[in-house]
């Protein structure tokens, strides 16, 4: 799968994230892993498969007025 001295986890794993950057692409806002998956500055990513993972970034707060 990849060179790295400690193996990267597979594209199939939960931890798929934890994959080297292989290559970022600033223009685009992504990079890919080297497991082959696709990450965004968003938090999503794109999995090999075609699979969709929604961003998981949290949501602004609603300000509260007293």
């Amino acid at each position: 799968m990849c060179g790295h001295p400690v193996e990267c986890p597979p594209a199939t794993a939960q931890d798929c994230e934890a994959a080297k950057v292989r290559v970022h692409r600033h223009e685009i806002g992504c990079s890919e892993l080297c497991n082959g998956v696709l990450i965004f500055e968003d938090t999503g990513c794109l999995l090999p498969t075609g699979d969709v993972v929604e961003p998981r970034r949290p949501l602004p707060r609603e300000a509260v007025t007293a």
